[in-house]
Order: C-alpha cells, then sequence, then structure tokens
C-alpha cells in the first residue's frame, strides 16, 4: 500500500485526506495539536509543526512514504521541498519553495527575468520608511513576506498611515524585513495551473469575489472569467514566465494577479492548490477530481490533465459579522443538481471569529450551472437559503 504524507488537517486538507482514502493509500497526516477535522478522518496522525523540516523528514524516513502533499496553505510548502530533495520524492524542489513562500525573493525572480510585476522595496522595520518608499507612487500594500491567507496585508493610502500599517504586518511575519510596492488599480483575478515534468498542463482563470477590509481578502470564486483571447494569451505568458523564474515543477499553481489596460501584472505565485474552493472550482469545471491529481503527481505517477468540457461554476464563504459562539444553523436548501455542496465547517456551540481573514471562514456553498449565470444565479438563491446565528 502506497504512502502518502499530508501536511496539515485542516479544512481544506480534508477533500485531499479523504480522496487518498478512496484510492486505498494509507494517510499520514502531519500537523500541531489542536481541534484540526483531518484527524478524525486520518490513517495516522503525526503532531509536528508543518515547519518542522528535521522532525517530519524524519517521519518521512521512519514511514518510508512514497509522497508528499498538501492543499490550501503555503505553510508547509518549504518543508514538502525539502522531504522531496532528500527523499527524491514528486514535488517542487526546496528551492522553488523557498522563492514561493518568500515575496521579496518572489518579486526580485520576476523582474530578473522579465515578469511583469508592482514596482516595490525591501524595508526592514529599522528602515526610514519616508526615504526607503521614495519613488514609489500611492496607494501602497505593505507585506509580510512569509505570510498567506492575506494576513499581514495592508493597504496604505498617505505616509501618515505608515506605523500602523507597519505594526500590522510586523504582527505577522517572523521576519525582520517586509516588503512595500505600489497598489496596481485594477481588476484582481486569479488562475490555477499546474505543472508536471517541466511541462505547464493547464491554466485556468478564474473571477474572484473579494472582502474589503485592509486589503482585498478573496471570498469565492468563478469560473470561466470573461477575458478577451489576447488578455488570456497575455496572461498566459506572464505565469509560465514567473513558472520559469521561480523554478517550479511537478505542483499544482495558485496565481494571483491584477489586470490594468488589459496587462496582466503578477501579484504572486504559491506552490500549491488555491484555496476557497479552487481545487473544486477546477474539479468542477474540467469534470475530474483535482484532488485525485494532486496526490497521483506527488506519488510520481502519470497524470493527464483533460479540457475537454467546461462547466461553470461558482462559490462563497460562509462568513460571520462578529466575534461569538454559533447558536444555530440550517441549510434549507432542497437536493438540486446544480447544488455541489453546501458546507458548515463548525457545529453549533463553535466559537467563530468576525470575517477578517480567509482563515475565519466557517463554510461555502458550491454552485455549477449551463451558463456562468445560470451558477451565480444559483450561487445567491442557495445563499438565501443558509441561516447561520452568531451571538
Amino acid at each position: 500500500m502506497k504512502k502518502l504524507m499530508i501536511m496539515g488537517a485542516g479544512i481544506y486538507q480534508v477533500p485531499l485526506i479523504k480522496k487518498a482514502k478512496e484510492m486505498g493509500i494509507y494517510t499520514i497526516v502531519v500537523s500541531i495539536p489542536g481541534n484540526y477535522p483531518g484527524f478524525e478522518i486520518a490513517d495516522q496522525v503525526c503532531y509536528e509543526n508543518t515547519v518542522d523540516y528535521e522532525r517530519v523528514l524524519e517521519v518521512a524516513k521512519r514511514e518510508k512514504i512514497d509522497g508528499i502533499v498538501t492543499a490550501g496553505t503555503d505553510v508547509a510548502v518549504i518543508t514538502i521541498g525539502k522531504v522531496c530533495d532528500e527523499l527524491g520524492l514528486s514535488g517542487l524542489s526546496c528551492e522553488a519553495a523557498r522563492i514561493a513562500s518568500n515575496k521579496i525573493l518572489m518579486k526580485q525572480k520576476y523582474e530578473e527575468y522579465g515578469v511583469r510585476t508592482a514596482r516595490f522595496r525591501e524595508v526592514a522595520f529599522t528602515d526610514d520608511l519616508y526615504e526607503r518608499t521614495k519613488g514609489l507612487s500611492f496607494p501602497l500594500i505593505f507585506k509580510a513576506t512569509d505570510s498567506s491567507g492575506s494576513r499581514g496585508i495592508i493597504r496604505v493610502d498617505s505616509k501618515e498611515e505608515f506605523e500602523e500599517a507597519k505594526e500590522i504586518v510586523r504582527a505577522a511575519t517572523h521576519k525582520d524585513t517586509f516588503i512595500i510596492e505600489e497598489f496596481i488599480e485594477g481588476e484582481e483575478f486569479g488562475a490555477q495551473a499546474f505543472v508536471y515534468h517541466g511541462e505547464v498542463k493547464f491554466i485556468l482563470p478564474h473571477g474572484d469575489y473579494v472582502f474589503q477590509g485592509d486589503t482585498g481578502v478573496p471570498i469565492g470564486h468563478f469560473a470561466p472569467y470573461d477575458l478577451g483571447q489576447s488578455v488570456i494569451d497575455d496572461m498566459k505568458v506572464q505565469l509560465t514566465g514567473a513558472v520559469r523564474a521561480m523554478g517550479l515543477d511537478n505542483c499544482a499553481i495558485n496565481a494571483d494577479f491584477i489586470l490594468k489596460d488589459n496587462k496582466t501584472y503578477v501579484l504572486e505565485l504559491g506552490g500549491r492548490s488555491g484555496a476557497t474552493c479552487l481545487a473544486e472550482l477546477v474539479s468542477i469545471y474540467y469534470g475530474y477530481d483535482y484532488y485525485e491529481k494532486l496526490i497521483l503527481a506527488a506519488l510520481g505517477e502519470e497524470v493527464d490533465f483533460p479540457q475537454e468540457q467546461a462547466v461553470p461554476n461558482a462559490s462563497m464563504l460562509l462568513r460571520s459579522d462578529r466575534d461569538g459562539v454559533i447558536r444555530s444553523m440550517e441549510n434549507k436548501n432542497e437536493p438540486d443538481e446544480n447544488i455541489y455542496q453546501v458546507q458548515f465547517d463548525y457545529k453549533v456551540g463553535d466559537e467563530v471569529k468576525k470575517f477578517h481573514v480567509g482563515p475565519h471562514r466557517i463554510g461555502h456553498v458550491i454552485t455549477k450551472g449551463k451558463t456562468l449565470d445560470e451558477a451565480v444565479e444559483k450561487l445567491h438563491e442557495a445563499l438565501d437559503k443558509v441561516t447561520i446565528v452568531v451571538e
């Protein structure tokens, strides 16, 4: 029986664990202790921090794993790269993972390889921000270089906001430096892709529903995304260039872009599948189980990514507008072939956070249709029939 190490036991790793078990694969889940749903369904649990490379490698060697993978999180990507390098497993390299997990290194690679991206500065917390930002135009974005899930990222519209923004970034990072870049006024969108044996196998652009807090936080997605062919061609050039600049291979790609004047600017690429229902978006759109593809690739198997069909779909996170305890949850939707999934991450009595970043989600709704309009209309109908009371 093949052994697969899955990094993380959270809500975004649960479908990965379930699919591996359905495929007859022995699952070893690695995570720090906590109230994580993946613990209950894994064959084996290893209570280690996913960023502790030495301990994870020790377990991987002892268990003689055949593959290592995650979904929806950047936290464990460097560890995955190091384990793949040490054990000769299929997956991104440690160097590529290091670049994908550090926004400064990523931006430097983009500039080196001519990938279109925003102008930026690497800044130390002890620097004079007024001097370091000369030559950049407002609005600006302050970013932690080692965060994910929109944490440690804040828009800054004037110098008066510098100190407060710096402290927000400082609270979200383990580094001594962070990044300041120009905020490109445009339309934010993304793409899912996969690179295997040096070849980009597919690129699926998608639209984003964005929650506007300190910065834009994705709360849902939809496909297809209405882009002209010239824009799609340009996006593919920029994404492919970014993949090569970062040295990404044998992994899923989660890409974030800004579209301005019909030109695609690369914000960042992650060397893993996207969160917020993006693996499901790929599965529905192309008609195969994307989690299965992630697993097969991690095991070094031959993997195809057929693109003969294109089923429109849309998703939205369920969120709370306050901190509190869930008093009731109800899904009044009748069975419907176009309602792909209504999922609650919590149960009555659980504490939840007011939505601010992706991990504050409390569930999701995913729909599909013959057209995107049908899928979006069904999404709003389904959301209207979901009631969650938080007090």
